[in-house]
């Protein structure tokens, strides 16, 4: 329990420790993003593909620092809602940037939920019913979403086991790959090293920083984690760095792969929809195995995600920014159960768009805005507190001149760089997307604020 506006609130509980958050981080990490985006990386890039995997790494690794620091600060569920309303108090700001985050993450569940349908129909042969997936990826979400109700600690359970299995799945391809290495040139580039082979990496680095999506949820089971001013910047690291190295390895022995055996082809592994069961075209039965890993992957993902988005609209109601219904814990769990029956409508409503690949570039173009925002308020927040000792235990970005933070500086503007090159002219409406998505959280806002100024006036009349 906590005390919060003089009154006893019920909190969640402290169960994760440092293995158990190093686990839930590479699990979200590692999910379905390689499983199914692969294939268009090698497509873009080539042999060159593990180039591609290293700079989303770096741009990853320069924001996951900030991240690192600020999750350290403020150990709290609302993550960057807490750290731009503590840095700026600008309410509405704050709750617009709170309000993109959620629906990054109701977009990020769709797209993997979908991913996940399309697997299983494919497995069982049911491509005829165009709808299989999207009805697959709602019951995978029914029953995710009764895990969550169970209890972070019986979530977190789950989240072993099927991070252990697709790792064991991207294990089991570098291991049979690995005699294959150096047949080929790991720098030959989709294009050759020209203006157009550099903007094919550019697309390919985008496309893939949406397998590194997930580092930032960690922020949001702070206040589910032991000692998380320590904890959640140490599991933040090391499963970025577990992450980046099976990510490359798996890109390394994929294309030598390729090259070895004459009856694959490079071209076909990037339009596969199923590109590691491609591999292993011939042998129906590890085709079927690694199908049926891309399952747990994909679920896991959207394990994740439940849980993190449910913390973050709890955190949000935690500060006032959303009515006091959605912080709401169900005391035989200790879980926010009117939070997550929140997010599993939401998302069980967006599924239906079946746009998987719109579903997928909006959210890394609203990952990319929230990544160089996190960067921005860090800096923001080093310069108002230049003259305050930080607290036993914080976790501090190295590199710094004075006061000022360097590297927070390299990934804004790395973010806002990939932002600018991400948006084409195909990608038109994700804009638009992102703009309507902006007005409804602003009048969202006003409404809110409303409901909450009520629920304050009759708690001050009893």
């Amino acid at each position: 329990m906590k005390l919060k506006d003089d009154k006893i609130q019920i909190s969640l509980k402290r169960d994760i420790d440092l293995w158990e958050a190093i686990i839930y981080g590479v699990g979200v990490i590692l999910g379905a993003g390689i499983y199914a985006l692969i294939g268009k990386v090698v497509g873009y890039a080539g042999n060159a593909s593990w180039l591609a995997f290293l700079i989303a790494a770096i741009v990853g690794l320069l924001t996951g620092l900030s991240y690192c620091e600020l999750s350290s600060k403020f150990p709290e569920a609302g993550a960057e809602y807490v750290w731009i309303d503590r840095t700026f108090n600008r309410k509405i700001f704050s709750f617009v940037v709170g309000w993109i985050l959620i629906f990054s993450e109701i977009f990020s569940v769709c797209t993997v939920a979908i991913g996940f349908g399309g697997y299983l129909t494919g497995l069982l042969n049911l491509e005829i019913y165009n709808l299989m997936p999207v009805i697959f990826g709602l019951i995978l979400i029914g029953i995710l979403t009764v895990i969550n109700f169970a209890g972070i600690q019986e979530s977190a359970n789950v989240n072993i086991i099927f991070t252990i299995i697709e790792a064991g799945g991207l294990i089991f391809i570098i291991s049979l790959g690995i005699t294959s290495l150096g047949n080929v040139n790991y720098l030959n580039l989709m294009g050759g090293w020209t203006m157009i082979g550099i903007s094919n990496l550019i697309s390919s680095i985008a496309i893939i920083f949406f397998a590194f999506v997930g580092f930032e949820d960690m922020a949001n089971i702070s206040e589910e984690t032991k000692n998380p001013r320590k904890t959640i910047p140490k599991a933040l690291l090391i499963s970025l760095m577990i992450c980046t190295i099976l990510y490359i390895l798996v890109s390394l022995t994929t294309v030598s792969m390729i090259a070895a055996n004459p009856s694959l082809s490079l071209a076909n592994f990037a339009a596969s929809a199923e590109p590691l069961a491609y591999l292993f075209e011939g042998i129906p039965a590890a085709a079927i195995a690694m199908s049926i890993i891309a399952l747990f992957a994909t679920a896991n993902t959207v394990l994740v995600m439940l849980i993190v988005t449910s913390r973050m609209v709890y955190g949000l109601s935690d500060e006032n920014a959303f009515p006091d219904i959605f912080k709401k814990i169900y005391k035989k769990t200790d879980t926010p159960w009117v939070a997550i029956i929140f997010v599993t409508i939401l998302s069980a409503s967006f599924i239906f768009l079946q746009q998987i690949q719109l579903l997928a570039e909006a959210t890394v173009f609203m990952i990319f805005l929230i990544f160089g925002i996190v960067n921005i308020t860090l800096i923001v927040l080093r310069y108002k507190q230049r003259n305050q000792e930080r607290k036993k235990g914080e976790f501090r970005i190295p590199i710094n001149f004075k006061w000022f933070p360097i590297i927070p500086l390299i990934g804004a503007f790395t973010c806002f760089f990939m932002l600018f090159n991400y948006w084409k002219p195909e990608n038109w409406i994700i804009l638009p997307i992102n703009i309507i998505l902006i007005i409804v959280g602003i009048i969202i806002y006003f409404i809110f604020t409303w409901i909450n100024k009520k629920e304050q006036k009759n708690d001050i009349g009893e």
